[in-house]
């Protein structure tokens, strides 16, 4: 199950993001992310509220400390794009002294950039936050934004709870746990590109039966990534049954499931692990890198898919 952090960071998949915090909300640094959509013509705010035991007061303190053109907003300089396969546009980034001015977009096909500064801005604010309210004091905040001209989207711990139970997990990763550095690194390179996945630290929950909750994770997967090394293949445990469970389910449905990632393996130690491995092709994760590795895994997925 993806955090609502992750859910913060991995939403919005089709906007380009500015980041950055709000200030002067007593002293309270508050990350808040630019959303430009180029498509919709329009910008809005994403706002992470940090803590858990804030009052409803503090929100609406936020909501009214939101002023366009006035209210601190200090960037970080980091900038996400969107997701390749769904934004059918040209993007550059210029130099400017104003952030927004720097974001330019280019539809295919037409000759006219479009700078971000000149999107329209809706007033729409999503609120994160680990703190839960109640039914009224989310419908006290809605109302309030409205006189504000805001409208208010409150997204909690709720909210990445029920919306996991809909995701159906297309990725199943395979790792050695001493390998966990990458398997987490993957993990959660594909949750921000919003692809559903079964990993053990965000699908296994307290009382689940083990077992049982690996071989549904292997059945429901449209594909497997492997993470092959050194560990992996000396591994005798569940590595080495989820890959044969993995290898049973391409010779029954006659389909491609597994996904190899190289992490220091030799082609003799792959192909004395199982020869059919060098059939497949895989990517290399000390040559091609995270971002890269992450990209063409999820491209390869949602290919499949």
């Amino acid at each position: 199950m993806a955090t609502l952090r992750e859910y913060f960071e991995s939403d919005f998949v089709y906007a380009v993001k500015l980041h950055g915090t709000l200030g002067g909300l007593e002293g309270l640094d508050i990350e808040t992310v630019i959303l430009c959509d180029f498509a919709g013509n329009a910008a809005f705010l994403s706002c992470c509220v940090p803590g858990d035991t804030h009052p409803t007061d503090l929100y609406l303190k936020l909501l009214r400390s939101l002023e366009h053109g006035n209210t601190p907003f200090f960037t970080t300089g980091k900038l996400t794009l969107p997701s390749g396969p769904i934004f059918p546009a040209e993007l550059k980034v210029e130099n400017d002294s104003t952030p927004l001015a720097r974001i330019l977009a280019r539809f295919f096909g037409d000759p006219e950039w479009i700078s971000a500064a000149n999107l329209p801005t809706t007033g729409r604010i999503f609120i994160y936050s680990e703190f839960q309210l109640n039914d009224d004091e989310i419908s006290t905040l809605k109302i309030e934004g409205r006189k504000l001209g805001r409208e208010v989207q409150f997204r909690s711990t709720q909210y990445a709870l029920l919306r996991s139970g809909f995701e159906v997990p297309l990725a199943f990763i395979s790792h050695d746990h001493r390998d966990k550095d990458v398997a987490r690194k993957i993990a959660l390179g594909l949750v921000k590109r919003l692809c559903p996945i079964w990993y053990d630290e965000l699908s296994l929950k307290v009382g689940d039966n083990l077992r049982d909750s690996i071989e549904a994770g292997l059945k429901r997967c449209k594909k497997c990534v492997l993470i092959l090394s050194k560990n992996f293949f000396a591994n005798g445990g569940w590595a080495k049954r989820e890959f044969d469970s993995i290898f049973t389910r391409e010779i029954l449905e006659e389909k491609h499931v597994v996904l190899p990632v190289w992490y220091g393996a030799k082609k003799q130690e792959v192909y004395d692990y199982s020869p059919s491995l060098l059939n497949i092709i895989g990517l290399d994760w000390n040559t091609l890198g995270e971002d890269e590795v992450c990209r063409r895994l999820y491209n390869a997925i949602i290919d499949h898919e």
